[in-house]
Parts: C-alpha cells; structure tokens; sequence
C-alpha cells in the first residue's frame, strides 16, 4: 500500500503541473486572445465565467504544489476550499453553458476525483506525515 500511496503522492503533483500549464496558457489566450498551443477557450461561457475558470484552475495548482513542496501544514485545507470553489463553477458551467453530451458524467467524474483527492489528503499516512499534520493521535 506504501508504494500505491507514493505513486498516487507522485501523481497529484504531476496532475498539479498540469493544472498550472492549463490555467497559464488559458489566462494568456484570454488576455491576449492568441491561442499558445491550442485553442482553450470555452465559446459558450461568458468573459467572467472564463476568467473565473481559468484562475481557479491556476490556483488550485499553484497551491498544491508551493503546499507540497514547502511543506505547507495547510495544503489539505486549502485544497479542500478551492475544490469547493471548482464544483461550483463546474457545475454553472455543466449546467448553464455546456452543450457536450457527456457534461453530466465529466460533471459527476470531476466531483468523485475531488473527493478521493480529499480523502488522500487529509487521512493517508504518508500525506499527513508530508505536511506535518497529526497522525494516529500524535502530532508530528
């Protein structure tokens, strides 16, 4: 189980890389409006709905990884806050502006993966020990 954990640990910190690249190269094609690699913005949303999206996107992975890699005691809670803010605007996108088929299934998916996120975050052995928290009754 300690290798699962530690590959799942290695994980989050590569899906949050990829979070910070998404959300950079959205906020300069919507700044810009030039598409760095390719196009990223969403037609259907409205300016503020884009903007929106794209710094909680750069947000979450900023966080995570300045969390990770310093240690922050916090990361798990602050996670747990910009998850929050992430279902919320999925869900006004999934359910005022997409017009995919699949919005519905994606909406439910990207829920469930904030939830296992969670959970890892604040009860895994290896996490807690990470970021300093207490773990089985001590304090680290």
């Amino acid at each position: 189980m300690t290798l699962v954990s530690r590959a799942f640990s290695y994980l989050l910190v590569a899906v949050a890389l990829g979070l910070t690249a998404w959300g950079v190269l959205g906020f300069v094609e919507y700044v810009t409006g030039v598409a760095v690699l390719i196009p990223l913005q969403n037609p259907t949303f409205p300016p503020g709905t884009q903007f929106a999206h794209w710094f909680l996107i750069s947000s979450s992975g900023i966080t995570y990884l300045v969390g990770y890699f310093c240690r922050w005691r916090y990361t798990p809670n602050a996670m747990v806050v910009l998850y929050a803010c992430l279902t919320t605007m999925c869900f006004i996108q999934t359910f005022d502006f997409m017009v995919r088929p699949d919005r519905y299934t994606s909406f439910a998916r990207e829920v469930i993966y904030y939830v296992i996120i969670s959970i890892y975050l604040f009860k895994s052995e290896r996490m807690q020990k990470h970021f300093g928290r207490s773990v089985a009754g001590t304090v680290l």
